[in-house]
């Protein structure tokens, strides 16, 4: 059998009815786990756990609050009794409303509400699903995939509460790998760049792509699925050497320096 093979398998999926989540469902269970998609869009995740398992015996969808203690206690016991373990978590919920990106600028003009909501569902809901999957993780010597940002590596002038709350989730990925890969448990963190999900294109405006695109080392953006292939790597036996880690999956666009794009069409510089 594949190390790549998560046949067996039992995985939650927080945020699993949007866009890199539902591609990592979707690939979970290609590579034969059974799935749990958790999401706050119920009728999301119900018709996305339908589209993949139209019987209902490998995918479940159940609705949770990142934000609710007692909601995320609810979906993981529900999660449980539904399969009866749990192997794999994926943390990819997170608060990215329209009404949070409008006021999450910078620190001058943050509202108390919005930054105190953000940190509320990003760190504090992440640490909550984390410490109740911990127990159920130990006994299946299981995995935890954090998506977190490449902004958490970088300064932006704007975005503060949903940057500095990835960049938090860093430290969650190598405190939680620190305390219990000994006890079986993998923690690792991928770092997604602007990723061409169904809403960034349909609403993000093509000229910004454009800056972006520039700055990566490819000649385009990242896609949920090549995300997905990522997760579902550190998720499987192939990565049993890795813990502790933040893998940047965003077509290089942090492993440069600023303005390579304009300096090397400056000196004519190949592609």
């Amino acid at each position: 059998m594949s190390a790549f093979d998560l046949d067996g398998n039992v995985a939650i999926v927080t945020g699993g009815a949007g866009g890199i989540g539902g591609a990592t469902a979707r690939l979970l269970l290609e590579r034969g786990a059974q799935i749990v998609i958790a999401d706050i869009a119920e009728e999301k995740a119900q018709a996305l756990a339908r589209e993949l398992d139209s019987e209902g015996s490998q995918v479940a969808a159940l609705r949770f609050d990142l934000s609710d203690e007692a909601s995320i206690q609810s979906m993981i016991a529900a999660a449980v009794q539904r399969f009866g373990r749990i192997d794999i978590l994926v943390n990819n919920a997170a608060l990215l409303s329209g009404e949070i990106q409008q006021v999450d600028r910078d620190v001058e003009t943050m509202p108390t509400w919005a930054w105190d909501a953000v940190y509320t569902a990003n760190c504090r809901g992440t640490m909550i699903m984390t410490r109740e999957a911990i127990p159920h993780l130990c006994k299946t010597r299981g995995v935890i995939v954090n998506v977190v940002s490449s902004l958490a590596f970088q300064g932006h002038f704007m975005q503060l509460a949903y940057t500095t709350s990835k960049a938090a989730l860093i430290q969650l990925t190598r405190s939680v790998a620190a305390s219990h890969s000994r006890r079986g448990v993998r923690c690792n963190a991928v770092a997604p760049g602007m990723t061409l999900t169904p809403i960034v294109e349909a609403h993000f405006p093509l000229d910004m792509r454009k800056v972006l695109e520039d700055e990566t080392l490819r000649d385009q953006l990242g896609r949920p699925e090549e995300i997905a292939e990522v997760i579902c790597f550190l998720a499987s036996d192939a990565a049993r050497n890795i813990t502790g880690e933040i893998v940047a999956a965003d077509s290089g666009f942090t492993s440069h320096f600023p303005a390579m794009s304009r300096l090397a069409a400056v000196v004519g510089a190949p592609g």
